[in-house]
């Protein structure tokens, strides 16, 4: 080989070896390479797209594949070995209503309890109706309460309960009233009651104009009892009490008692 040819060979070789390495070092740097390229799969309103690409962001796959995506949008992801799945979950407005104000807020958020969160409630605090599983709709309606405006309207409940022979029971009004006492042989001496009941205790007798006749009745120190009787000295805050003897009547005299309307 003259001098000449072999230069020119030796240059030429330095040249393609300068092509390759250049062209490597570009396939490094940038990652696109024929093995680094893996196919998507993008569940997005309703259709599917599928796209072969060399990047691995989701947000520049979304774009590449024309798929736009609102501040509120979001998605999520599922890999199975060089296959990706993007699904892509679109905000939709919901409606928000507490202490009778209603604010509507856009969430992409899978459940009430996921979008609560995102709107800035603490869960601990605040209960939501409907449930905080409840899956996430197009205009669903949300009432929150707060735990504690919970808590006081149980206590209310519960403040509003006497503890009777039979357990706690609801009460819907409570009087302090001046109490005497009879006995069944007392008035004309039947022993039957203004409604035809017999007199015997549990029965007492009332202002109808105060404590309608037939209703349920606490006494405190006397028990439960119904008003089914009235008297000519009963009248207002008056109440009078059956006893199964002239002794109890006697040892109970006049006196003033709690009567408690029971629901």
């Amino acid at each position: 080989m003259s001098t000449r040819n072999f230069h020119q060979h030796h240059n030429k070789s330095k040249k393609v070896a300068l092509c390759l390495s250049l062209t490597a070092t570009m396939a490094l740097s940038t990652g696109f390479t024929q093995n680094n390229i893996h196919s998507v799969t993008i569940n997005v309103d309703g259709r599917m797209i599928e796209t072969n690409t060399t990047h691995t962001t989701p947000d520049i796959i979304l774009a590449r594949a024309g798929v736009k995506m609102d501040s509120k949008d979001e998605y999520t992801l599922k890999k199975i070995d060089d296959h990706t799945e993007i699904t892509v979950h679109r905000a939709v407005p919901v409606n928000i209503t507490i202490d009778g104000q209603k604010a509507t807020i856009m969430t992409s958020k899978p459940t009430v309890g996921d979008a609560l969160v995102e709107a800035g409630y603490d869960l601990e605090k605040y209960e939501a109706d409907p449930g905080l599983d409840t899956k996430i709709h197009e205009n669903l309606d949300i009432k929150v309460k707060k735990v504690a405006a919970r808590n006081e309207e149980a206590a209310r409940q519960q403040e509003e309960q006497v503890q009777t022979s039979r357990g706690a029971q609801r009460y819907s009004a409570a009087y302090t009233m001046e109490a005497t006492a009879y006995i069944a042989s007392d008035g004309n001496g039947d022993g039957i009651t203004a409604m035809g009941l017999v007199a015997q205790h549990g029965v007492v007798a009332v202002d109808p104009g105060v404590i309608p006749l037939g209703t349920r009745l606490y006494i405190l120190g006397y028990g439960e009892a119904i008003a089914a009787d009235t008297g000519g000295a009963i009248n207002g805050n008056r109440i009078d009490l059956c006893m199964n003897s002239y002794g109890e009547a006697m040892n109970f005299g006049r006196r003033y008692v709690t009567v408690y309307v029971l629901d």
